[in-house]
């Protein structure tokens, strides 16, 4: 297993089974690993902004993140309106970007760019794996980051030798995190003050605009 299985096989375990995709040459070894793990369905996409369209779209409406899998930072740069869109959503993504081998680094090619500060202004969470067996853990951590709070787009850095180098860590397990209840304090507070003011107005947004929750404030409204 190589250090491309171990992310397919970790994403998989922790249900992340869509990846969309616009892959260079750096990610040959995860497009690979795609072809080993039928539980993860592959979409490839022909431009960058729609990988990133349709992984918030995907995390909205199933409030599971999908991954993308981009092209060095150049490739990020192409779905970067829709990440920006998706980090003001808090929508759950989890961005696979290839890059170069470690040991290429220094040697400046032409697609080589400074990759955590492109995606920090729209990521909640960047790091690199920089070895085959750190890359299990670090998706982990990505997919559990993705969850929040606040949760969001989150950018994991593949290096190409990452991805190819054996490794004898296979999966590792992420952490969802569980959603507090407001304390019953702060819903007294609430309605306390929306029935003392003379013409009450409530912003909603986020999960709130959702069917159920909507229901709920039709009844707060009915309620005058």
């Amino acid at each position: 297993m190589n250090g491309a299985d171990a992310l397919i096989e970790t994403l998989v375990d922790n249900g992340v089974t869509a990846c969309f995709a616009n892959p260079g040459t750096s990610e040959m070894q995860f497009v690979a690993a795609l072809d080993r793990q039928p539980k993860m369905r592959p979409v490839l996409c022909l431009f960058e902004g729609v990988a990133t369209g349709a992984a918030d779209g995907y995390g909205r409406m199933s409030d599971t993140p999908a991954c993308t899998l981009l092209h060095l930072g150049p490739g990020y740069g192409n779905g970067l309106a829709n990440l920006h869109n998706a980090r003001r959503a808090y929508t759950p993504i989890v961005n696979v970007i290839g890059d170069h081998a470690t040991y290429h680094r220094q040697y400046d090619a032409p697609l080589n760019s400074d990759i955590p500060s492109i995606v920090a202004a729209n990521s909640v969470w960047v790091k690199s794996a920089d070895t085959p067996d750190t890359v299990a853990a670090t998706a982990a951590e990505a997919i559990t980051a993705s969850y929040g709070p606040p949760g969001g787009p989150v950018s994991l850095i593949l290096p190409a030798d990452s991805a190819w180098l054996e490794t004898k860590v296979s999966k590792a397990l992420a952490t969802r995190p569980r959603l507090a209840a407001p304390d019953a304090a702060t819903v007294e507070m609430v309605a306390k003050a929306i029935k003392a003011a003379a013409k009450p107005v409530v912003l909603i947004g986020g999960r709130a605009v959702r069917a159920e929750a909507l229901v709920q404030a039709a009844r707060l409204q009915a309620a005058g």
